[in-house]
């Protein structure tokens, strides 16, 4: 197919690895840096949040976030991501990536600075105040997954593709250490500047005033990275497939691909031309050529990552089982304010350091090698067994002296989770879909995943409550316990491995040998003969 292969294309397809592509990465990679450092850090700080705002005079223990208002700080920004994820998935299609990109990360950084000045004389306020930056908070993040994915696909060579895009968004796992590092150098200067009895000594000094600016400065810093990276965001040329195979414009994606590329491109007009003309090449989302051709693919990417995504997230409902019975976080009225901030972010970036990051470069250094499916698909095996290891013998695990393996099994599930869907359910939607349905298909994909999200979050919260009503947490129902629930979760993960035979692999393919496009551009070769004023490539 090379040989009919638009040249700017082609010549992308076959670049050697070169500085751009990493430029590319880290430009892309900041955007999932800051994702990350936002969705993370809003974890560490909320029990901060409840003893400042929610502070019962005579209560045994601290204050805390009644459950509803929990449930909807932590998921509002899922709902703002979702949404962000559908419209400008869909915008990156009409308008371009680039024009879009820009927007997404201006949008991330208003939004941080404002959930970090949330205002309001009464908890109520605060927490509408900070609900409501959360959720444009989100709906940033959320365009960052399509238009990121499908900026790295389109400027990848086809060799190491999988490796770009995966990069890109392992930089997830950094953005999560850097959440917790800074929480743990807030948490420790003012610690030592503001010493505190513990709760059970003094309740009211055991959350100094100066609390209220811990977590407002963590919220705030996430907009750091995101400023550092704008202006390289907005300066990045449009993609040459979408400049070509959409905006139809072969001149300018010829003009752009030069200066990238460091070499004189053909501007292939008629051919272009030729392919915008094919009565096959227009057909759109909704249409049936569409569902006959993807259907089975776009049905595939959503349900996976849907899937996966209920698992991956309702794992957190198990970190204060595993950071209580191994002694990383004492009871709360022990501690005072800032030192359990301290306490939680150390314990929880711990977590990130041995089990969520190694896995993410794994799938860095291997997706070129053994390929997408079969990573997919080892994800979705090892996650099982993982989970029903968690499951069948789980009061074992829950005995004193059993702690140690409990943590190495929960360690190995996030590890194969990254080394697995959590990474292949990102990468392949950007590959296997035309370029003018590319970012809106990876929306829809991205949106079903964080549907599973805010089932795995707040849905497996309840559900995981004790069977026993004296034994649930204040404020939740009974549920069907944590072992039950475990196993609701490893069945996820087998239905998730059987819909990964509707995904392809894309592993050394082009992306228009996925997405079909390849065929349209032979037929407009053969039509025209190759057409265009053909000046070849020649390095400059």
């Amino acid at each position: 197919m090379a040989g009919d292969q638009l040249q700017v294309l082609n010549a992308l397809d076959v670049a050697r690895t070169q500085w751009y592509h990493f430029t590319a990465v880290l430009i892309a990679g900041m955007g999932f840096f800051t994702d990350a450092y936002d969705l993370f850090s809003i974890s560490l700080v909320t029990k901060l949040i409840g003893r400042v705002y929610y502070y019962v005079d005579g209560a045994p223990d601290p204050g805390s976030l009644p459950p509803r208002v929990s449930s909807v700080v932590n998921g509002v920004a899922f709902v703002g991501t979702l949404t962000g994820q559908l419209f400008f998935g869909w915008l990156g299609d009409k308008l371009g990536r680039k024009r879009v990109y820009g927007m997404t990360l201006m949008l991330m950084i208003a939004a941080a600075i404002g959930s970090g000045l949330s205002f309001g004389s009464s908890p109520t306020c605060v927490m509408t105040t900070l609900c409501f930056f959360r959720f444009w908070l989100g709906f940033g993040i959320g365009g960052d997954y399509p238009l990121s994915a499908t900026i790295m696909s389109e400027y990848s060579n086809k060799r190491t593709r999988g490796a770009f895009i995966a990069a890109v968004f392992a930089m997830q796992g950094f953005g999560i250490l850097a959440a917790g590092t800074v929480t743990i150098i807030v948490a420790t200067v003012l610690k030592n500047f503001y010493p505190a009895p513990p709760y059970a000594i003094d309740p009211v000094a055991s959350t100094v005033a100066e609390a209220d600016y811990a977590w407002r400065i963590i919220l705030m810093f996430g907009a750091v990275p995101a400023v550092m990276t704008l202006y390289s965001r907005l300066k990045m040329p449009e993609t040459a497939r979408y400049t070509t195979l959409v905006a139809k414009n072969a001149k300018q994606a010829a003009a752009d691909m030069a200066k990238v590329l460091q070499m004189e491109i053909a501007v292939e007009e008629d051919k272009v031309a030729q392919i915008a003309t094919a009565q096959n090449h227009n057909f759109g989302l909704f249409s049936s050529a569409f569902f006959r051709r993807h259907g089975a693919h776009l049905l595939g990417t959503a349900t996976c990552w849907f899937l996966l995504d209920i698992a991956y997230y309702s794992q957190n409902l198990f970190q204060k089982d595993i950071f209580s019975a191994i002694g990383w976080i004492p009871p709360a009225s022990s501690m005072n304010a800032l030192e359990e901030l301290f306490r939680i972010a150390r314990a929880q970036t711990l977590i990130a350091l041995c089990g969520t990051v190694p896995g993410y470069w794994f799938t860095v250094g291997l997706i070129d090698v053994i390929g997408r499916f079969t990573i997919q698909l080892l994800g979705f095996f090892m996650m099982t067994a993982f989970m029903l290891g968690l499951a069948v013998p789980y009061h074992h695990w829950t005995t004193p002296g059993n702690q140690i393996g409990f943590v190495v099994m929960y360690a190995f599930t996030f590890f194969f989770a990254n080394f697995g869907p959590n990474s292949t359910t990102f990468i392949v939607p950007a590959e296997i879909f035309p370029a003018r349905v590319r970012s809106t298909c990876h929306g829809i994909s991205a949106a079903s995943g964080k549907l599973g999200a805010i089932v795995g979050s707040f849905g497996f919260l309840y559900l995981a409550q004790s069977q026993d009503p004296t034994k649930t947490e204040h404020g939740y129902p009974p549920g069907i316990g944590v072992r039950n629930s475990l196993f609701v979760l490893a069945g996820c993960n087998i239905l998730g491995l059987l819909c990964t035979f509707l995904v392809p692999e894309s592993k050394g393919k082009s992306l228009e040998e996925m997405s079909g496009e390849a065929e349209e551009e032979a037929e407009a070769a053969a039509g025209g003969g190759g057409g265009g004023r053909s000046v070849g490539i020649v390095p400059v």
